[in-house]
């Protein structure tokens, strides 16, 4: 089994490569099986979510394998009016959803609750399968739920006396 621990910006040929959906991308502990039938296991830093495109290498650099964003059931908001879509991003982000953001669009992974509370805004929203790559978030590298068991970091501001 090909064993996966570095990212890499370049390489001369790429071996291999391997379609993964976004809960797959965000893990860093994967047994995963590449587009060719080949077993891999991802061993990455934790805290970063694996992008479409990007490039990871087993340790002696010998085996190159490209990242393929899935294409998954998704929700896609399209709108040329930049404050409706600010509107929607900001109560998609009030309701801690994971958020791809992109010039006069707004995808989301699919939930019709979501998609009717966007119709009431005005917008139209187009149920569909495209790979979606979220943004990362202001204090981490992946997006993540709520029902986990750790605190967020914080910035402790000095007090004044």
């Amino acid at each position: 089994m090909i064993v996966l621990t570095r990212r890499i910006t370049q390489a001369e040929a790429i071996t291999g490569t391997v379609t993964l959906d976004v809960d797959s991308r965000i893990k860093s502990r994967l047994r995963v099986t590449l587009d060719d039938g080949r077993e891999a296991g991802l061993m990455l830093e934790r805290g970063h979510l694996l992008r479409g495109g990007e490039l990871l290498s087993d340790a002696n650099g010998t085996q190159v394998i490209q990242v393929l964003a899935a294409p998954e059931a998704v929700s896609t908001v399209r709108c040329t009016d930049p404050h409706l879509l600010a509107r929607a991003a900001y109560h998609l982000g009030n309701r801690h959803v994971p958020l791809q953001i992109e010039q006069g669009l707004l995808r989301y992974q699919h939930d019709h609750v979501l998609d009717d509370m966007l119709c009431g805004l005005g917008l139209e929203v187009v149920a569909e399968q495209a790979p979606f790559e979220p943004e990362a978030g202001a204090y981490q590298s992946a997006p993540h739920g709520h029902s986990h068991g750790h605190d967020h970091p914080f910035v402790r501001l000095p007090t004044h006396s």
